[in-house]
C-alpha cells in the first residue's frame, strides 16, 4: 500500500510541498506495515486465566530481587497436572530460593501458579499486557514447589550456547560487583555495567525517581555515551604518547572503531534491552558518522536512528523510554547547533585573550553546559513524563546538577576502567572508586528527596501531549526564524496540559479494589491492605497524597448474605474476596429493617464518617463521595442486592452477577465486566432537581480486542463462571466394610479405611 504514495512522491519532486507530503504519507503507511508484521511475528501465546501446573523449562534469566526471592525467566519446555493445551512459550516465575547449581539454561521443574498479563491499572495508563505481548512473556507467576533441577536430552544449538555463556557472563560480573561493593551501591553498580536491577531496594528506587535521577540506573544514550567517550579518550591519550604516528594516522577514526566496538561489546554484556538496543544505535550511527567525516551531532543522524529503531521494534514508539529518548537528544541537537552558530559569529580571535581568561571562560562553559543540558533535557522528556507516570521531579535540576559530576567522573569512567582490567583480576580499585561516587549519589539523592514537594501532576490531557510534542520538533528541527513557529504551539499546549476529566471512582480489573476520591487530597479504598501499585498509580493521577483505609461497621445491619465479613473479603482484612458457603441464606435472630432504611444500615451508611473512608461490614463497603453519590463494593450478588436501595454504584467482586436490583435503577459493574474489559473510570455527574443521577463507565480494554488482550475472554471470570475448586476427594471404602459380616457391629467397626483422607472424611458409624 505504501508504494503508491511513494512512486507518486518520486514523480511530483519538481512540485515540493506535495512531493513531502506524499512522502510523509508513504513513510507513515510504511510505519503501518511494518507494526502489523511485527505483530504477526511476534504471536505471543498469552494465558487466558489462573492455573495451577507443573512445569518444565529451560532458564533463561535469572534476576536477585531486593526481598531476597528470586526471578526466573523460563522457556517453557512441558507442562502436567494438567497439561496446558495452549501454554505459554516464555513465563516469569518467581521463586522464593534456588538449588545449587542452577545457572542460564539450566533446566528446572517444580509446581508453579501461573497467571495471565495483567492490563492497565486504570484506563489510560501504561498496558502490561502490551509490553509483555511484544517481550514473549505469556504469563507470570510464582513457585509453589521447587524449583528442581531436571535432566534434558534437548541438544543446544550455537545460538544457545551463546546465549547461555553471555547470561552467565553477566551473572558472574553482576555478583563479582556485589561482592567487592555491597549494599545498594553494589546494586546499583551492578545494574550500570550488566543491566541487573532487581535488587535495588525499593526506598532508593522511589529516592532517585523523586528527583529525577532514575535515568542514571536504566542503561540508555548516557551510558552508551559516556563508555564511548571514556574510551574514545583513552585512546587518543594513548595515541599522544607516540607523536609520529599520531601526526601520520587518523587516529580519529581509530578512536571512533574502537569506541564501537566498545560500546557493541557493552550492549550486548548489559542484555540488551530495548532502550540499550536503542542507545547504541543512535551512537553507531554517530561513530559511523565521523569514520566518514562527517559530524556527528546532527538531526539527519537523530533521524537515521529513529528510523533504525522503529523498523527494528515499531511497536516501541509508543513507550516512554523512546519518546523520552529521542525528545531529549532532539531538544540537546537542536540547542548545540543553535549555540554553535551563535559562537561562531561572535568567537573573537584567541590571542586576545589572557590565560585567566581563558580558564574561565573554559569554567563558565562547563558550568552553562551541564546547566543548559539538565535543563533543556528536563523540560524536553517532562511532558511524557506527566503524560506517562503523572509526575514531574520539581527538584531534578538541581538534583541532576549535583549528581552528573558524580557520574561522569567516579562511577561511569571507572566502571570502564573494571570491565577492562576485570579479566586480570585487577579491578578492586576501580570498583571501590566507583561505590564512593555511587555512595554519595544516593545520599544526594536521598536529600532532594526528602526536600522534594509533591511530585505527582495528575491526569495530562493528550492534546497538550501532541501540541507540545508539534512545538518541540519545531523547535529542534527549525533552523531559521521559523522557530518562533512552535511558541503558539508550546502556548495552546501549556493552556489545555490540565483540561482533562477527573474520574470519580477508579476499579481494578479484578473486581477487589475501589477507589473514590473523597475531597482533601485524600483517597479513600475498600481495603486495608491494597496493591501497592495499583494504588500508588491512582494517588499520582488523582493528585490525591493520603490513602484512606476502610472502617469497620458499627451497625447491628441485617447479614443478607449470612456470611461473617472475613467470608466475605469485603471487610477490612485485606482477604481474597471469596464468596462464603452460605451465600444466599437469611440470618435468624435477627430484625427486618424495609425500605431504604434498611440499604442504608445493611450497607454502614449510620456512621458519619462514611464521607471520609469506606465503612465495611457483612460483605458490604460504602462510602459517599463529595458530590454526593454513594459508592458500594460487594462481595457476591446476595450481599449486593442488599444496598440496592440507597446505592448509586455497586461494584460486585462476582463474575456470576445478574439483574442484581430489578426494578431499581443503580448502576452494577460486575466483576465479569471487568475481566472482559480491564479496569474502569467512573464519572459521575451531580444529582438533578429530579433527584437522577448519570454514571459514565469507561473501561481500559475495547471490546474488539487487540492481539495482546484476546486472552482476557478465556477466563473464567470473562464467561461469567465462578472460581474453580478442586472436586473433593470420595473416600474409598474397603469392599469387605460394605458386605454383611456374620459378627457383631463391634468387630466391624475395627474395620479402617486404606487412606489417610478417607479416615479423616468417616463419620462416626459409617462402618458396619
Amino acid at each position: 500500500m505504501s508504494a503508491v504514495p511513494a512512486m507518486l512522491a518520486f514523480a511530483t519532486r519538481g512540485q515540493r510541498l506535495l512531493h513531502h507530503a506524499l512522502a510523509a504519507v508513504a513513510a507513515c503507511m510504511l510505519g503501518m506495515a511494518v507494526a502489523k508484521f511485527e505483530t504477526e511475528r511476534v504471536a505471543t501465546k498469552m494465558l487466558g486465566a489462573e492455573i495451577s501446573t507443573a512445569i518444565t523449562g529451560r532458564v533463561v534469566g535469572i534476576d536477585n530481587l531486593d526481598n531476597g526471592r528470586v526471578r526466573l525467566t523460563l522457556d517453557v519446555l512441558s507442562t502436567a497436572r494438567p497439561v496446558l493445551r495452549y501454554a505459554p512459550e516464555l513465563v516469569r516465575l518467581t521463586a522464593r530460593k534456588l538449588p545449587q547449581g542452577v545457572i542460564a539454561w539450566s533446566v528446572v521443574t517444580g509446581y508453579v501458579r501461573l497467571m495471565p498479563p495483567s492490563g492497565p491499572v486504570r484506563p489510560g495508563s501504561y498496558d502490561f499486557s502490551f509490553e509483555s505481548y511484544f517481550d514473549g512473556i505469556g504469563a507470570s507467576g510464582f513457585f509453589m514447589k521447587g524449583p528442581e533441577l531436571a535432566e534434558t536430552t534437548q541438544p543446544f544449538s550455537a545460538s544457545d550456547r551463546a546465549s547461555a555463556a553471555i547470561e552467565n557472563a553477566r551473572g558472574k560480573i553482576a555478583q563479582r560487583i556485589r561482592d567487592r561493593i555491597g549494599g545498594p551501591e553494589g546494586e546499583i553498580a551492578a545494574a550500570l555495567v550488566v543491566g541487573v536491577r532487581g535488587g535495588i531496594p525499593e526506598d532508593v528506587n522511589e529516592a532517585l525517581r523523586r528527583t529525577g535521577l532514575y535515568h542514571i540506573i536504566s542503561i540508555s544514550g548516557l551510558h552508551m555515551a559516556m563508555v564511548a567517550g571514556t574510551v574514545m579518550l583513552l585512546m587518543r591519550l594513548s595515541f599522544a604518547t607516540v607523536p609520529a604516528f599520531t601526526s601520520r594516522r587518523p587516529v580519529k577514526k581509530y578512536a571512533a572503531g574502537a569506541a564501537l566496538l566498545a560500546t557493541g561489546g557493552y550492549l550486548f554484556i548489559s542484555g540488551a534491552e530495548v532502550a540499550a538496543q536503542r542507545s547504541f544505535i543512535m551512537l553507531a550511527v554517530m561513530l559511523t558518522a565521523v569514520l566518514f567525516d562527517r559530524a556527528a551531532l546532527t538531526m539527519r543522524n537523530l533521524a537515521i536512528s529513529a528510523v533504525v529503531v522503529i523498523l527494528i521494534s515499531p511497536h516501541e514508539v509508543v513507550g516512554p523510554s523512546f519518546q523520552m529518548s529521542f525528545a531529549a537528544t532532539a531538544a540537546l541537537v537542536g540547542a548545540y547547533a543553535w549555540w554553535s552558530d551563535r559562537r561562531e559569529e561572535q568567537a573573537l580571535p584567541v590571542g586576545q585573550r589572557s590565560l585567566p581568561s581563558k580558564i574561565w571562560r573554559w569554567l563558565a562553559t562547563v558550568a552553562v553546559g551541564l546547566v543548559a543540558t539538565s535543563l533543556i533535557a528536563g523540560l524536553a522528556t517532562s511532558v511524557f513524563g506527566a503524560w506517562h507516570f503523572q509526575r514531574v521531579s520539581p527538584l531534578s535540576l538541581f538534583a541532576n546538577l549535583a549528581v552528573m559530576p558524580l557520574v561522569s567522573v567516579l562511577v561511569m569512567p571507572f566502571a570502564v576502567m573494571a570491565g577492562i582490567f576485570m579479566p586480570l583480576a585487577l579491578d578492586g580499585i576501580f570498583l571501590d572508586t566507583m561505590g564512593v561516587g555511587l555512595n554519595a549519589m544516593i545520599g544526594v539523592a536521598t536529600w532532594f528527596s526528602e526536600r522534594s514537594p509533591v511530585d505527582a501532576v495528575g491526569l495530562v490531557s493528550p492534546h497538550a501531549v501532541l501540541l507540545l510534542t508539534a512545538a518541540l520538533v519545531i523547535a529542534s528541527t527549525a533552523t531559521t526564524w521559523l522557530r518562533a513557529a512552535a511558541v503558539p504551539f508550546a502556548a495552546l499546549g501549556l493552556m489545555t496540559v490540565v483540561e482533562t476529566e477527573t474520574p470519580d471512582v477508579l476499579v481494578s480489573e479484578d473486581g477487589r479494589l475501589v477507589g473514590v476520591p473523597v475531597g482533601d487530597g485524600k483517597l479513600a479504598v475498600n481495603r486495608a491492605r491494597p496493591n501497592q501499585f495499583t494504588v500508588d498509580n491512582w494517588q499520582r493521577a488523582l493528585v490525591s497524597e493520603t490513602l484512606v483505609a476502610p472502617e469497620r461497621s458499627t451497625t447491628t445491619a441485617v447479614d443478607g448474605a449470612g456470611s461473617s465479613p472475613s467470608e466475605t473479603g469485603s471487610e477490612p482484612t485485606g482477604e481474597a474476596n471469596t464468596p462464603g458457603p452460605e451465600v444466599g441464606k437469611q440470618e435468624t435472630g435477627e430484625a427486618r429493617i424495609s425500605g431504604t432504611e434498611a440499604g442504608k444500615q445493611a450497607s454502614g451508611e449510620a456512621n458519619a464518617s462514611g464521607a471520609d473512608a469506606f465503612v465495611c461490614g457483612k460483605g458490604l463497603c460504602t462510602v459517599q463521595q463529595p458530590g454526593g453519590a454513594r459508592i458500594v463494593h460487594a462481595a457476591n450478588t446476595a450481599v449486593a442486592a442488599r444496598a440496592c436501595a440507597s446505592a448509586d454504584l455497586i461494584v460486585v467482586d462476582d463474575a456470576t452477577a445478574s439483574d442484581v436490583c430489578p426494578g431499581v435503577a443503580p448502576t452494577v459493574l460486575s466483576k465479569r465486566e471487568l475481566a472482559r474489559l480491564g479496569s474502569a473510570s467512573i464519572f459521575i455527574t451531580p444529582e438533578t432537581e429530579s433527584g437522577d443521577r448519570t454514571v459514565e463507565i469507561r473501561h481500559a480494554v475495547a471490546e474488539q480486542y487487540r492481539p495482546w488482550h484476546a486472552q482476557r475472554q478465556f477466563s473464567r471470570e470473562a464467561r461469567g463462571l465462578p472460581p474453580y475448586k478442586r472436586a473433593e476427594r470420595r473416600p474409598k471404602v474397603p469392599a469387605e466394610a460394605t458386605t454383611s459380616h456374620p459378627k457383631s457391629s463391634t468387630a466391624a467397626a475395627t474395620v479402617r479405611p486404606k487412606t489417610p483422607i478417607a479416615a479423616a472424611s468417616e463419620s462416626p458409624g459409617t462402618a458396619r
